[in-house]
């Protein structure tokens, strides 16, 4: 009884999470920074609308002279000393951070998000999974906001010598 109750509600949930997730799509095809930043290993429909939706709210319109240098201290990834060796600050809208954290836990193989995370495990060891994702992670908050601010994320759009 139970198990066919909660195989119905698992359903009607599914049915719903699509639905959602055309709503998503459908608002956001139009944006140029959206479909940039799903050009980024990682990041799908819902965290690229995470990432667009939270950074119209928190940041305000990215204005195109401004520096990418607080981008990463905004949804509070950077370093509290001027080094990459001191805490995180955490401030910043949380939701940023998840999603910038999911992205990169999620990079498919060969992409430059899950090289550079791989490279960083590799040189300090399978202990240092924490410290490769939040430096990962700053510098995927970097991408996404050259790829809201400019429509296109610089480091995908140069074509490599073959």
């Amino acid at each position: 009884m139970w198990d066919q109750l909660h195989l119905v509600l698992l359903k009607k949930l599914r049915t719903e999470l699509a639905r959602l997730d055309k709503e998503i799509a459908g608002r956001l095809t139009d944006d140029p920074g959206y479909r940039a930043i799903r050009k980024i290993g990682g990041i799908g429909p819902v965290l690229a609308a995470v990432f667009v939706a939270e950074t119209a709210t928190s940041l305000g319109a990215l204005p195109r002279s401004s520096s990418v240098r607080g981008s990463d201290s905004r949804p509070g990834t950077a370093s509290r000393t001027w080094r990459w060796s001191g805490h995180l600050t955490k401030q910043g809208p949380k939701l940023v951070r998840w999603a910038a954290g999911e992205a990169v836990q999620r990079a498919p193989e060969g992409t430059p998000t899950r090289v550079h995370r791989d490279r960083i495990e590799a040189r300090r060891g399978a202990e240092a999974r924490s410290i490769a994702k939040a430096a990962v992670a700053r510098k995927l908050l970097t991408r996404v906001y050259y790829g809201l601010r400019d429509g296109e994320v610089p480091c995908l759009a140069r074509q490599d010598p073959v």
